[in-house]
């Protein structure tokens, strides 16, 4: 312990610091909205919210802080995003006894996939276009509140979305703090802040008994595994790769899984391997030298224990945002995974039409058998891809070529 106490204090630097708390700053000015949209169409407590946000915050934070000094890498996690925004789709009809179940389920899934190795060979299953496609139409949504906000909060919603272009343009690393600021500022000036008692105290987590049924098992449990195999590990993962770093993703998913696990019954989502905010951590803006950028990956964890344990203080400070400004924010946040998505749906030729299916199918909301349109956009998704498979192979060129005498 003094050892690694003696080699934390060598290594540890400023410029790691600030990236950590930019990566927890951006995620709770983003991706969080993203959880009050959920807990809206839940009607959940205040106190279930401050739970949820407390199971989140210092699950990542266990797992970041003790995978980043496993590995000497900046291992950044969080709460899934698309499996946030997938709740939204399936609140009110589901209650949260069935979220509970279903993020175990997950949890445990995802845990065997992580243990036995086979992520990339389970990977290779499902086509990135069709995945792609299906997280598109989850995330279609949020693009569309954005626009819809102007509605109500014209003004302060378009010069957001100025705000926004302007950011992108000069300051893209901090785009979000700036949106964030230009709306809470608007808000405050045109006096469309709600009324909130303001107090601080540490946050006290909720139990919820799990409730296991087939309703969450097909509509939630199974996209979540989905959503982030190949929406958060898979990314996360290339991140680091490109940044240098061999850690190997059996740990990685294994410690995530076992997070997940313990947290769930207090309402935390899924805990995954974090890709946009990742990219804070493990470039040379966090330092120099590679093998020093790990301490912004345990300065990421520190800041999410504070935010976890005065979880009660982020709620309040949240609620004082009108419904159209996180609706705005949730919109802007998720621009670039929508537009990312779309590109990689769209990308490859031979998995075009079924994940344009996937997609459409995904965004219709529809409901048959009582299953949502998550569930059947991917099924349609992977029946289209396997029987339009033989026709692209057949009318390629190589095949073609080979006829020839």
């Amino acid at each position: 312990m003094t050892t690694l106490l003696q080699t934390l204090k060598q290594d540890w630097s400023l410029s790691a610091t600030v990236a950590g708390f930019l990566a927890v700053l951006i995620s709770y000015s983003g991706p969080l909205i993203i959880f009050f949209q959920a807990a809206q169409q839940a009607n959940v407590s205040h106190a279930m919210m401050i739970s949820w946000i407390w199971g989140i915050s210092i699950g990542a934070a266990i797992t970041g802080i003790y995978l980043s000094i496993r590995y000497k890498t900046p291992v950044i996690t969080a709460w899934s995003a698309p499996g946030t925004a997938l709740l939204v789709t399936l609140f009110p009809n589901i209650s949260l006894n069935e979220v509970v179940a279903a993020y175990i389920t997950s949890a445990i899934v995802i845990f065997m996939v992580g243990i036995t190795g086979y992520f990339d060979k389970l990977l290779k299953w499902i086509p990135q276009g069709i995945a792609a496609g299906m997280m598109a139409g989850i995330l279609f949504q949020f693009g569309l509140g954005l626009f819809l906000a102007t509605d109500s909060m014209p003004l302060i919603v378009f010069s957001m979305l100025l705000c926004y272009l302007l950011a992108k343009r000069f300051s893209p690393r901090y785009t979000m703090v700036w949106v964030l600021l230009c709306g809470v500022s608007l808000s405050l000036i045109f006096g469309k802040m709600n009324p909130v008692d303001m107090s601080f105290s540490l946050a006290i987590p909720q139990f919820i008994q799990p409730e296991w049924t087939w309703h969450s098992t097909f509509n939630l449990a199974i996209p979540l595994i989905l959503v982030s195999l190949t929406g958060q590990f898979l990314p996360g993962m290339a991140i680091l790769k490109l940044s240098g770093y061999d850690t190997p993703a059996k740990p990685i998913i294994m410690a995530c899984s076992i997070a997940s696990l313990v947290f769930a019954c207090v309402g935390a989502i899924s805990i995954v391997l974090a890709s946009i905010t990742a990219a804070l951590c493990t470039g040379k803006d966090a330092h120099e030298l590679k093998d020093k950028r790990y301490i912004a990956g345990i300065a990421n964890g520190i800041f999410y224990i504070l935010g976890g344990l005065f979880a009660g203080s982020i709620v309040m400070l949240f609620s004082l945002l009108p419904k159209e400004l996180v609706a705005a924010l949730a919109g802007l946040a998720l621009l670039g995974a929508i537009a990312s998505n779309v590109t990689i749906a769209m990308k490859e030729e031979n998995q075009r039409d079924a994940a344009l299916m996937t997609f459409l199918a995904t965004v219709s909301s529809m409901h048959f058998l009582g299953l949502s349109s998550v569930f059947w956009g991917i099924c349609i998704g992977l029946i289209a891809h396997f029987l339009l498979a033989k026709r692209h192979h057949l009318n390629s060129p190589v095949v073609q070529s080979s006829s020839r005498p």
